[in-house]
This record gives C-alpha cells, sequence and structure tokens, in this order.
C-alpha cells in the first residue's frame, strides 16, 4: 500500500475531528420520554463507558497510521461457487459467505442477504479508500432471488451504493433496517423499506424479522455522525433462528438478545477492526469478546465475518480467525465455530 493510501483515511478522520459531533445529551431523551438510546438529534449507545469521540479516534486511527504495519499474509482463497444448488435450493437452510459482513442466507424458502457488498471499495469514492482484497464469494449474477436484505448501519464497508440500487431494480426485495435509514434509501428511489428501531419487529414471509440492539456509530460524511442508527438483526423462522450482529462493540447487555429471542441456530458475528486497541475496541469486538458473545446469546453455530475482505484493518489475515479458535478451545465450544472461505455454502 502507498504512503498516499495509507495517509488518505487519515486525512478524513482529520477533517472529521473539525466538526462538532453528535451531543450525548442523555437528559434530552429522558426529559422528552425517548428510548434511552435516542437522542433529540440522532442515537447513542446504552453502556456509559462507551467512549469513542474524535479524541480517541485521532489518537487510535491517525497516530497508529504512521506506524508500518504488520505483514498481512496470504489472503484467504475464494471457494468456487455458481450459485446452482443456491438457486435450485427451496427448502434447506444454508448460509454462504460472500465476504466481509455479506451472507446469503437461505431460511424456509426465503433469500436474505445481510449487508451486502459488491463493490470494489469500502468508500465514497471509486478511485481511493479500502479496496476489496479478496473478490465476492459469490458473483452477483449467480445470486438466487433475494427476498429480503438487512441493513445494520451506514459505514461503507456495510452500505453500498451501488450494491444495494442494482438489489433493487434487478431482484425488488425488501429492504430492512434501523432508524433514519429509509429516507436514505428513498432518496435513491429504493421504496420497498421497513424502517425499525430496537426490540420493533415484523412478520415478513412466514418469518419474524427484529431489530435489535448493537454497540456502533453511523455517519457517511461530516454531517450526518450517529443521526442513523445502527443494529443488529434476528430473523426467526418456525424451526430455524439466526442472529446477525451488524457491527459492534462487547457490552454484556446485548446478552438480552438471547434472552429474548435466542437460543440461535446460527450466529453471525464479527472478528476483525480490532488491532489498534489492545482490548475492549468501543465499536469493532476482538475474537475473545465474538466468542463471549456467541455463549451471550446463546449461540449454537459461530460463523465469523467482518475480517480479511477490505484494506482496512491492520491485522494479518489469519489473526483473528486463529485467536477466534484458540478461545473457542479454551472455552470448549471449537466444534461449534465454522470458519468459512468466501464463496463456502453450509448447512446450518
Amino acid at each position: 500500500m502507498s504512503r498516499s493510501t495509507r495517509l488518505a483515511p487519515l486525512l478524513a478522520l482529520l477533517l472529521l475531528a473539525l466538526v462538532p459531533t453528535t451531543t450525548l445529551d442523555v437528559e434530552s431523551a429522558v426529559a422528552d420520554r425517548k428510548p434511552a438510546h435516542h437522542l433529540r438529534r440522532g442515537f447513542r449507545n446504552l453502556d456509559d463507558h462507551y467512549r469513542y469521540d474524535m479524541g480517541v479516534r485521532m489518537r487510535h486511527f491517525v497516530l497508529g497510521g504512521f506506524a508500518a504495519s504488520p505483514p498481512r499474509g496470504k489472503a484467504t482463497a475464494v471457494l468456487g461457487n455458481d450459485g446452482a444448488a443456491l438457486r435450485a435450493n427451496g427448502t434447506h437452510p444454508t448460509v454462504t459467505w460472500i465476504g466481509h459482513s455479506t451472507f446469503l442466507v437461505q431460511i424456509d424458502g426465503v433469500n436474505i442477504l445481510t449487508d451486502p457488498h459488491w463493490g470494489d471499495r469500502a468508500s465514497p469514492v471509486g478511485f481511493a479508500g479500502p479496496r476489496r482484497l479478496v473478490p465476492p464469494g459469490l458473483a452477483f449474477g449467480d445470486l438466487p432471488p433475494i427476498h429480503a436484505v438487512v441493513i445494520s448501519h451506514d459505514h461503507y464497508d456495510h452500505l453500498d451504493a451501488e450494491t444495494v440500487a442494482r438489489l433493487a431494480r434487478e431482484h425488488r426485495p425488501r429492504f430492512f433496517v434501523p432508524l433514519g435509514l429509509r429516507a436514505w434509501l428513498e432518496e435513491r428511489g429504493i421504496t420497498d423499506v421497513v424502517e425499525l428501531d430496537w426490540w420493533d419487529s415484523v412478520a415478513f414471509r412466514g418469518l419474524t424479522v427484529a431489530c435489535t440492539p448493537a454497540q456502533h456509530s453511523s455517519g457517511r460524511g461530516l454531517s450526518d455522525q450517529n443521526l442513523r442508527l445502527w443494529s443488529s438483526w434476528v430473523i426467526l423462522g418456525p424451526t430455524k433462528r439466526f442472529f446477525f450482529a451488524g457491527d459492534t462493540g462487547y457490552d454484556p447487555g446485548l446478552r438480552a438478545i438471547g434472552d429474548r429471542f435466542g437460543p440461535f441456530d446460527l450466529t453471525a458475528i464479527p472478528i476483525g477492526g480490532y488491532s489498534t486497541f489492545k482490548t475492549g475496541h468501543p465499536n469493532h469486538l476482538n475474537p475473545e469478546e465474538a466468542v463471549q458473545l456467541f455463549e451471550d446469546v446463546r449461540g449454537r453455530l459461530l460463523v465469523p465475518m467482518h475480517w480479511g475482505t477490505f484494506a482496512m484493518n491492520r491485522e494479518p489475515f489469519r489473526e483473528p480467525p486463529d485467536r477466534l479458535l484458540r478461545e473457542a478451545l479454551q472455552r470448549g465450544v471449537e466444534e461449534r465455530v465454522a470458519i468459512l472461505s468466501p464463496g463456502q455454502t453450509i448447512p446450518w
């Protein structure tokens, strides 16, 4: 990676530091009798110890960006998948890792995509920003009919404008999004959108789709920081339960998701993006915390995500899954972890 490429995201953070972030006015939320994560303008995380302001970001990302990155190692190999079996499948539950936080989940005859991203970069522009290091595990044209899309938040590595526009045009799915994202989609001509707050749920094609908490943030530019909600998602079928953690730091309060909706047959949990913090990244789980969240929500199978796809994390390719397996071994749950290659499909 060139020096100018390394500095591009750092300069963007310097610009963000010049703009006031949303004030976490907890008293105003209480005074207005809103849910605790609502502010008069925007949203907040519920952990009172959460701190990820611009000072913290500058210290960990801008200054850390000038340090030499460790060797990344060999990128993850993509398994060949032409989608034929997925298009023919109408009954069996499967999960296919496309890459990063994008999964194709088949449950009770419904095909669902999570945080779909087929773009070459996780960036507002096509000529700069974190580039894709590993191709998508399934070509867009090989997808089965997509009935639903769940989006966890608006960051560029989770919400790709070109991908969602193509999905709406070619597949016409229903989009499930947290508060604030419907307007963003409608501005782009996508109108089949269900917008939910934390703990809201709706019925869809025999399933229950529930929006659940996460510990993260939002914003695609200088003026919209934390103005749209971030979330995890729960999909409940007649016989199977799926938890998609979205993007999140560790908060013990997330165990309420398992108390309310678990146990989960399948959990997709992020394990990358933690390297600038030795412990306790506010917005991202490290592998050990991912196993803890898996146990907190009462998962039966853990499929890790958010690693080894884009040039946006400093960890070597193999570090997150290797640490995940070591922690799972120590806790005696290694047989309940499935580390997928991009393009790999497994039943659940």
